[in-house]
């Protein structure tokens, strides 16, 4: 599970925050910033910001197949794979799923 942040830090994590919300209103999110794991590895930046987890907890997940799921969080976050985020984490749920 994906603690939780209600202000994540760092530029990148806010734009990641507003994009969910902004394509799944009323949704539980929590962005988790872990580029310092991948500090030396491809696709890794001096600067970071280049690896994330996110959990989405959304109504409109429900009946939908895990794919489809990951699928609509990453069209929502196009842009930021688009400006440098290197790799995403998935957890995309209806609530009431474990």
């Amino acid at each position: 599970m994906i603690p939780q942040h209600p202000h994540p830090a760092g530029a990148r994590a806010t734009r990641l925050h507003a994009a969910l919300a902004l394509a799944f209103p009323d949704a539980e999110i929590a962005v988790r910033d872990d580029s310092h794991h991948h500090a030396g590895h491809s696709g890794a930046r001096p600067g970071g910001e280049t690896h994330y987890a996110v959990r989405v907890v959304w109504s409109g997940f429900q009946g939908q197949s895990r794919v489809v799921r990951q699928r609509a969080v990453n069209v929502a976050l196009a842009e930021e794979f688009a400006s440098g985020m290197h790799a995403l984490a998935i957890e995309a749920k209806a609530p009431g799923e474990g």
